[in-house]
């Protein structure tokens, strides 16, 4: 009898902690600020997005929303908003053969085709182009970051 009730209370407590995970789990969900959603909705018609935020500045102060979307069935995007609903920075998935050709020469030289996980042409607030390509190097990932003409500016462990 003892040992019913041990194990009874083991298996209570395996399914609160189940339950706790999956609630945890259920808070990850970001709904951000009405104007954001709002123009977004104006920017994208139609696109329904996962939102997600993150904190940035000197400080970390400064928080974002991130809006990763489909633009079609072989293409995402990323739309980044301010909590004022300011547009801050667009990412659109790219292939290859869309980057400038002094990119495209930059990362035959240096890395293996293999290495290149993703490609994106990313406009920021401020109307500024340029191209970062995603890149895996010895198990670390980097961005490979060009100007808007594909020359080299940049390169950034995400890790």
């Amino acid at each position: 009898m003892e040992f019913e009730i041990s194990v009874m209370k083991n298996i209570f407590q395996i399914l609160i902690l189940c339950f706790s995970a999956f609630s945890a789990a259920q808070n990850n969900v970001v709904t951000p600020p009405e104007k954001v959603r709002m123009n977004f909705e104006k920017e994208y018609p139609g696109k329904t997005p996962v939102w997600s935020e993150e904190y940035v500045g000197d400080d970390n102060d400064e928080i974002r929303y991130e809006a990763k979307y489909n633009v079609n069935n072989t293409t995402k995007a990323l739309a980044v908003y301010d909590n004022l609903g300011n547009l801050k920075a667009y990412e659109l998935q790219i292939p290859l053969s869309q980057l400038p050709l002094k990119a495209q020469s930059y990362l035959k030289k240096n890395y293996t085709a293999k290495a290149i996980k993703e490609i994106a042409v990313v406009v920021n607030d401020k109307n500024k182009t340029t191209y970062e390509v995603g890149i895996e190097k010895d198990s670390r990932f980097y961005d490979v970051v060009f100007d808007k003409n594909g020359g080299f500016d940049v390169i950034i462990e995400k890790n």
